[in-house]
């Protein structure tokens, strides 16, 4: 089940949460298998900070930059970068919704998890349009983690009752159409390449920057 899981703090300031730490592991297999191994990597709405150091730690060769537009969130993030590695970098205050605050650097990747269903229907669209500046061409990936609805796909009950609790909170947030974040991207130029499904149904979709 989905839950927007709360994080408890650690006496350094670095949050945790137990959703975060159930789907490392998976996400790592995958990132492990189509992230280059070297180069810039930003992740969108990095949260806790947990996915980010996990995943520099695992993947020396990358150079991982976290962001948050949350302040409380950079704080835990930054607590954990305190810990090491060296190659997880200084988090930025990116929103994806004020371009303003997007980096000028371009990166080999671009990984967001859990964002785009907790947020303003237009953050799909602006995280394209973000990717589609900051990725290399040819071939720079943005890959994307969540609960999504698919319209070939039964969706299960728990992704059903998440939808409607997300949009009792918020009328403009829940769980996006698959197929409509496919055309978003490719509007920017990211093709579509993999959609994998994950533990607690879940799917990781992959797209390539292309001239």
């Amino acid at each position: 089940m989905h839950t927007l899981d709360p994080a408890t703090p650690s006496p350094d300031g670095a949050r945790t949460s137990p959703a975060a730490e159930r789907n490392v592991a998976p996400i790592l297999e995958v990132l492990r298998a189509h992230l280059p191994a070297s180069g810039a990597v930003l992740e969108v709405a990095s949260g806790t900070g947990q996915h980010a150091a996990a995943f520099a730690t695992a993947l020396p060769g990358v150079d991982w930059t976290p962001s948050d537009p949350s302040a409380e969130a950079r704080a835990s993030i930054e607590a954990r970068r305190a810990r090491g590695p060296a190659n997880l970098r200084p988090c930025l205050p990116l929103d994806v919704l004020d371009e303003t605050t997007w980096p000028d650097e371009t990166f080999k990747a671009v990984f967001c998890a859990n964002m785009i269903h907790i947020a303003p229907a237009g953050a799909t669209e602006a995280l394209m349009r973000l990717a589609a500046g900051a990725l290399t061409r040819p071939g720079g990936l943005l890959a994307l983690y969540g609960p999504f609805l698919e319209a070939d796909v039964e969706t299960a009950t728990s992704n059903l009752e998440f939808d409607e609790s997300l949009k009792a909170r918020d009328p403009d947030w829940g769980l996006r159409d698959r197929d409509a974040v496919i055309t978003a991207a490719r509007a920017h130029g990211l093709a579509f390449t993999l959609r994998k499904a994950m533990p607690a149904n879940n799917l990781m979709l992959l797209f390539r920057a292309w001239p």
